[in-house]
């Protein structure tokens, strides 16, 4: 019988885990309390996110039946859980299947928190939401307001240093690094935040500051200062960031090439 890639997720998860046992005896009691006992991807991330985000006024025990009651009400969320982990296995070298980063990887985890986070700001439970959050910006080092929009298939390399404001949209397949901030422009309230569009490439560091869009297929370089919307498919780096070049391929996230031709003064370039 045919297994979905839903269940071959878990199962992945599930057998790397029996193997690590096998050569990491020491680990045996946190691989079995945190993966193997759960029947399901949901079960065990409510575990484990639960004792990472517990605290003194909200202990791990109804933590967690707060991210279950949320996984049950939206199944969408567990669709994006896996895609997510899919992305990290594919574009990250670090990975080493899907067990390390589902277990060690915090800007994976910082992401799955929000995704409960912003489930509980839809249903006008804000204040629950921005408690979450903070949470998640003081065990994860990334901050990520609960009402921003964030799609599947999304790496956060690292996570650390993050950044993402309150209308801020990042649609599917894109690649993020550590230190990116889509953030606003200063005190202008309403619609302030970037809107990435699907198969975006972020490097490390990079600023994208406004209500710009960032067009789908385009590249970020390192360390960039991105103030006007960039179009599709197109290389912009510096500070302020320009058009540089073209990306070599139509979805850079996937590829995580975050090499940017030198450029010279003249506009040329190799």
């Amino acid at each position: 019988m045919a297994v979905d890639q839903e269940t071959s997720i878990w199962l992945a998860v599930h057998q790397e885990a029996s193997a690590e046992i096998a050569r990491e005896p020491i680990l045996a009691g946190f691989l079995h309390t945190t993966v193997l006992k759960h029947d399901s991807l949901e079960s065990s991330l409510s575990f484990h996110l639960a004792g990472k985000l517990a605290s003194e006024s909200l202990p791990s025990i109804l933590l967690r039946e707060l991210i279950d009651e949320t996984m049950a009400a939206d199944p969408r969320i567990g669709r994006a859980i896996r895609a997510d982990l899919q992305a990290v296995h594919d574009r990250d070298p670090a990975s080493h299947g899907y067990l390390t980063p589902f277990l060690y990887f915090k800007g994976f985890h910082a992401l799955q928190a929000h995704r409960i986070a912003h489930w509980l700001w839809n249903q006008e439970r804000r204040v629950l939401a921005v408690h979450l959050q903070n949470r998640i910006s003081e065990v994860f080092g990334a901050d990520i307001h609960p009402a921003a929009c964030m799609g599947s298939g999304i790496l956060i390399d690292h996570g650390t240093g993050v950044v993402i404001g309150e209308t801020a949209v990042v649609e599917d397949n894109v690649s993020m690094l550590h230190e990116v901030t889509l953030g606003g422009t200063g005190k202008q309230t309403g619609d302030r935040h970037p809107k990435v569009r699907e198969g975006v490439l972020i490097g490390a560091g990079a600023k994208v500051l406004g209500n710009v869009e960032i067009g789908a297929g385009a590249k970020i370089g390192a360390g960039s200062v991105v103030l006007d919307a960039v179009p599709p498919h197109r290389t912009v780096a510096g500070v302020p960031a320009r058009i540089v070049g073209m990306p070599h391929t139509t979805a850079p996230a996937l590829e995580m090439d975050q090499s940017i031709p030198h450029v010279y003064t003249d506009g040329s370039g190799i």
